[in-house]
């Protein structure tokens, strides 16, 4: 994944030059100096936005020449991919011999000096301009998707290795993962209930001991029958988890599926739309220095002899870079309306799938309530099944199995004696 970084311009020295003493006296307070990509020093008030090619007097917003020579920058961040702003419109001195294309469309420099392009996208660089106020979040103090995930996550090298809204994504990817696996978990335990379900009904009607009598044979008889309405309980239970909490979990996820495919494609989509308007701008940036250049030949090549001809060559060429200007604006123009669309359906996308995250936890929080409420439910029923067995055990009477057991089948009740003689 390529990087485009620029910001080649630094602000210039204020040392003066030789001879110049009024470069001595430090700038009035809000004033900066910088340098044109040609080394000619200009000025920025930072507080008003002005421009001027004359350095300010120790008067605050007082240049040497008159006001009519400032410019009044754009509010906010100056970036001339959102704006048209160049260079202050007079000519210093020193520069006065430029043709004027050579300044009026100097246009990479605003650009370069107060943003930074990163995977085409643009993006302000605060470490340059500390007097402007930082970005503020969109919604502060709540930790939204929307606020932290402009930039590309960096490996353990430093280098980007995957944009943020993949970032997201593969937490969405994650989150919709981790529901499957919850669902194949309580399919399991729908399948162990069944199964120990039939194994229950099935040993309800075991005869093993069924001849067993008294009392301890109807505390016998109940135990049996309790397996069978335990195996009830588990078979209702094993049914409800799969109504109440598979079913849930597996339909939410489908439309989760869903949902997650339509904004991963329209964000692609926007994404390389502005990766082609910036090859666009890129492209015209460089038809204008170009342009430029050639102008800047034959306007160094002038001659008096040929004067009348290399005065037209001059024309043409300031006409080619003044057109080659016009597209670059226009390029620039339309990658600010594609950047803007994506940073738009970025905010939107990020806080729709903030929202389905959301619902996902909410969701899966309440089936898995319903899951303990019904494992509280089967536990319920399971003692209740057990409470009649516990009840025939306590009235377990030996001597009293032994009296009807006697009863029912002595023999005689006569003992033997010793014979006589």
């Amino acid at each position: 994944m390529n990087h485009y970084i620029n910001y080649d311009i630094k602000p210039a020295a204020t040392s003066p030059a030789p001879g110049d003493e009024s470069k001595s006296v430090p700038l009035p307070q809000g004033w900066r100096c910088y340098k044109s990509p040609e080394g000619c020093r200009y000025y920025v008030n930072t507080g008003s936005k002005e421009t001027t090619w004359e350095r300010p007097s120790a008067t605050y917003g007082t240049p040497v020449r008159p006001p009519a020579q400032r410019n009044s920058l754009p509010e906010g961040n100056i970036n001339l991919l959102s704006s048209s702003s160049s260079f202050p419109s007079s000519s210093p001195s020193d520069v006065s011999q430029k043709p004027l294309s050579l300044v009026s469309h100097s246009l990479e420099f605003v650009s370069l000096y107060f943003c930074i392009q990163i995977n085409c996208v643009t993006f302000p660089l605060p470490s340059v301009t500390p007097d402007q106020p930082e970005q503020q979040l969109l919604k502060p103090n709540e930790w939204s998707y929307c606020d932290y995930f402009w930039t590309d996550k960096k490996d353990p090298q430093g280098t980007p290795s995957v944009g943020g809204f993949e970032v997201l994504l593969q937490k969405q990817l994650k989150g919709k993962q981790m529901q499957k696996e919850m669902a194949e978990f309580v399919r399991e335990r729908i399948k162990i209930e069944d199964e120990y379900s039939k194994n229950l009904s099935k040993l309800s009607q075991s005869p093993l001991a069924a001849q067993e009598e008294g009392t301890l044979g109807e505390a016998w008889a109940q135990l049996k029958r309790s397996c069978h309405d335990e195996a009830e309980v588990h078979l209702k239970f094993s049914n409800k988890l799969q109504c109440e909490v598979e079913k849930p979990l597996l339909t939410f996820r489908d439309n989760f599926k869903k949902e997650l495919k339509k904004y991963d494609h329209h964000i692609i989509d926007l994404r390389k739309q502005l990766a082609s308007r910036y090859a666009g701008v890129e492209k015209a940036r460089k038809a204008l220095a170009d342009r430029q250049k050639d102008l800047e030949v034959k306007t160094q090549q002038l001659d008096i002899k040929h004067m009348n001809k290399h005065e037209e060559d001059i024309k043409k060429a300031r006409r080619k870079s003044t057109q080659a200007g016009d597209e670059l604006m226009h390029n620039v123009d339309l990658y600010n309306r594609a950047q803007s669309k994506w940073f738009e359906e970025m905010v939107t996308t990020s806080l729709e799938l903030e929202r389905l995250e959301v619902e996902r936890v909410e969701m899966i929080r309440q089936d898995l309530r319903q899951y303990t409420t019904l494992r509280h439910e089967t536990d319920m029923f399971n003692q209740s099944t057990v409470e009649p067995v516990d009840q025939l055990l306590q009235s377990v009477d030996p001597a009293k199995d032994r009296e009807l057991w006697v009863q029912e089948h002595k023999t005689g009740e006569l003992r033997p004696v010793d014979m006589d003689i």
